[in-house]
This record gives C-alpha cells, sequence and structure tokens, in this order.
C-alpha cells in the first residue's frame, strides 16, 4: 500500500529518479520552457517551485541550498538574478503546465512546462524568423531581375537520330575534303617530278 507516500517512482530508482528532477529543473531553468510526458512535468513543479521560493531570498544559505540541487553555475545565477526578479511577489504557481497530446511512439501523454512570467523565448524568435523571410524574398527578387533582363537562348530542338545523322555527314565531307588535299598533294608532286 502507497498510504501517505508522496511523489511518483516514474519507473526509476531512487537516485535515478532524483537525477532526472534535477536535470529537468536544471533544463526548465536554462530554457525556460521544456517539452516532457505528462507525469515527469507534474514531478518537476512540485520539485521546481519550492526551490524557487527559497531562491527569492537571495542569500548565502539559500544559494548553496539551491546548489545542492542545480549543479550547472551558470543557470544558478541566472535563477537568482533574471528569473527570480522576473516573478516578482507572486506567491506561488510559478510554472505552468500544457498538455499536447500523445506521442506517437509510445503513445505518452506529453506537456510543455514553461515559467509562467518568463516568455522571453517566443519574443526573440519572432525577428529572426521575419529577418529571415526577408531575406529570402530580396534574393528571389533578384534572381527574377537577373531572369528578366538576361533572356536564355533557346534550346535546339533536334532529336537523337538527327543529331548523329549531321555527324556523320560532316564526317563524312572532313573526309572527303582530306582525300582531296591528298590527291592533289600526289597531283603535284607527280607534275614536279
Amino acid at each position: 500500500m502507497r498510504h501517505r507516500v508522496k511523489g511518483r517512482k516514474l519507473g526509476r530508482t531512487s537516485s535515478h529518479r532524483a537525477a532526472t528532477l534535477q536535470a529537468l529543473a536544471t533544463a526548465l531553468f536554462k530554457h525556460k520552457k521544456i517539452k516532457t510526458t505528462l507525469a515527469k512535468a507534474k514531478e518537476t513543479r512540485s520539485f521546481v517551485e519550492p526551490l524557487i521560493t527559497k531562491a527569492k531570498d537571495d542569500s548565502v544559505a539559500r544559494r548553496r541550498f539551491v546548489a545542492r540541487f542545480i549543479k550547472d553555475k551558470d543557470v544558478l545565477k541566472e535563477l537568482f538574478s533574471e528569473i527570480v526578479p522576473k516573478i516578482g511577489d507572486r506567491p506561488g504557481g510559478y510554472t505552468r503546465i500544457v498538455k499536447l497530446g500523445n506521442r506517437a511512439g509510445d503513445a505518452a501523454e506529453m506537456a510543455l512546462i514553461e515559467l509562467v512570467d518568463f516568455n522571453v523565448v517566443e519574443v526573440k524568435s519572432e525577428p529572426k524568423t521575419k529577418a529571415k523571410a526577408k531575406v529570402k524574398t530580396k534574393k528571389v527578387e533578384e534572381k527574377v531581375e537577373a531572369a528578366v533582363e538576361e533572356p536564355k537562348p533557346k534550346a535546339k530542338t533536334r532529336s537523337k537520330a538527327k543529331a548523329k545523322k549531321e555527324e556523320i555527314e560532316d564526317a563524312n565531307v572532313i573526309e572527303e575534303v582530306v582525300k582531296d588535299e591528298a590527291s592533289e598533294g600526289s597531283e603535284e608532286k607527280s607534275e614536279e617530278k
């Protein structure tokens, strides 16, 4: 029986489960949103939110406590310097879980877990796509202008058989010319004698 037993096992041992949750929390703080299974997302939420609450008080003791779970120093700095000030006075509920449907391979329920007040990723992605679209349209316009200015020569439309016949006729003409020159050369030699 599992009376009063908190959390999901996630099909892992205790140490493996702790490592998985630490990795998911680090990824969430680094990227601000991650895609994972629904069960892992719910467990990550219960793991991450107390860490954010602890990080609201920026002291050496709190930094060391959070550093026990978040091993990446850059992510730890980002949590205390960028994420916590952005969250502000929110009393809880720092994350949002959005269900995405079932995964194609094993039909596992997928979900997106993200930090609520920190949507920098979406803002940064829009200008890049618009800039790329503008560059592509300029390139297409340049190609169209070049094609209009310089018309391509018309390709000869003749069949392979006709082309071979013309090559044979050209070869026959060349042979006749060579024979004529050779015969003229021999006639000149005989006249000189």
